[in-house]
């Protein structure tokens, strides 16, 4: 069976076409359903076109997982030699962060973009190791499949069964100028990983019976189209927009307005991660307290649960902001007309009693107190959620 290869028009394109078109930098990432349909193998493949072609390209770290054909089109490429960090009595290796700026070439191939980083490195995660060779002007080609992106991490659970520990922020993928999907029928996804093409063979059968299910695998194959085609959408879309309006062009921005309860506002900054990526819009997360319970004067607890509602909405690519006031009302009307917002996100969480009706009074005071501003209203209940899908 020959290697995957894309379906995506785009794929035949690369960074090398546009290098003298933009500044330095740029990223460009393979996506696919899972892993095992071919992204280091087209990683590979364009390394290889590009050394062709002149361009100064170095591998940054492949993960070849022992396959045979993608092991050998790394061929004579240039690695740069990784680092071995040892941890709790074994030797790991990493990429190794200072030599590939000391380096500086063109392009690095990085692969695994959401692999978590052996103590010892510069930074947790490799996400982060990227966005600082992108920082240094270089041009950087990765790989991550669909499940690892946070914002879709409680769907991909909840349709799977899988709590994937690795993630990588929405806000990366902003960064990327291209986004290509490395697609694979579900049977030929299937078939690979029986003939031991994906996981050794005394792991096949456990993964056929787990992840790998035609279910599993249908639905993570629709995710990563679904994503990949939003991205298209909106790049083109953003085109005709500056085509036809030119700087008097609406710009989209995203406001997602949080409550008291912590794990509705979980779901809805997740929730709102979505629909800003979707809009291509700049996106904000806001709280309103009163002044004397704003995060600086709160008790631990309180301000702990503030740590990690800004964790999550920075990594989720929103701007993360308390508001004190008295007014929750003019507190939101306020800034909405002070950034510019067009879209605010409300989250409806088994309200009752007077609860329902102070949320229902907000929203319909925020509407008549707002111009040009829309309003959604999403059920943040995992539970009901979890039912529908």
């Amino acid at each position: 069976m020959n290697e995957p290869r894309s379906t995506a028009s785009s794929a035949q394109e690369d960074i090398l076409s546009t290098l003298k078109e933009r500044p330095a930098g740029r990223l460009k990432i393979y996506i696919g359903s899972a892993a095992g349909v071919g992204k280091t193998y087209q990683m590979l493949l364009e390394a290889q076109r590009l050394r062709s072609e002149g361009v100064d390209v170095v591998l940054g770290y492949i993960e070849t997982h022992n396959r045979a054909e993608t092991a050998a089109l790394v061929g004579d490429l240039e690695k740069v030699p990784v680092r071995r960090i040892r941890y709790q009595d074994r030797l790991f290796d990493e990429m190794n962060l200072p030599a590939i700026l000391e380096r500086r070439p063109q392009i690095v191939v990085v692969d695994e973009l959401a692999h978590s980083n052996i103590p010892g490195t510069e930074h947790p995660k490799r996400y982060q190791d990227v966005e600082d060779i992108l920082k240094a002007g270089i041009n950087v080609i990765s790989a991550v499949n669909i499940q690892h992106i946070e914002s879709l991490n409680p769907y991909v659970e909840r349709l799977t069964g899988v709590k994937v520990r690795e993630t990588v922020p929405d806000r990366v993928l902003a960064l990327a100028s291209e986004i290509i999907n490395i697609d694979l029928s579900v049977e030929d996804h299937r078939e690979r990983l029986r003939r031991g093409k994906i996981y050794p063979t005394e792991k096949v059968e456990s993964a056929l019976r787990g992840f790998f299910t035609p279910e599993n695998l249908a639905a993570m194959r629709e995710m990563a189209l679904r994503e990949v085609a939003s991205k298209v959408e909106y790049q083109t879309e953003e085109q005709r927009l500056l085509r036809e309006a030119g700087p008097l062009r609406r710009l989209e921005r995203v406001v997602v307005c949080l409550g008291p309860d912590h794990a509705a506002n979980v779901a809805l900054l997740r929730r709102g991660a979505r629909v800003a990526g979707r809009l291509n819009a700049d996106w904000f997360a806001v709280t309103v307290v009163r002044p004397e319970l704003a995060p600086g004067k709160a008790l631990s607890p309180v301000r702990k649960e503030f740590l990690k509602l800004e964790r999550l909405a920075e990594e989720l690519g929103a701007r993360f902001e308390v508001l004190e006031a008295h007014s929750v009302l003019d507190a939101l009307v306020s800034f909405v007309e002070e950034h510019g917002i067009t879209l605010a996100i409300f989250g409806k969480n088994r309200h009752v009693g007077w609860r329902l009706r102070m949320f229902k009074w907000l929203t319909l005071e925020f509407l008549n107190h707002t111009e040009g501003v829309d309003v959604q209203i999403v059920d943040t209940d995992e539970r009901d959620a979890s039912a529908r899908n």
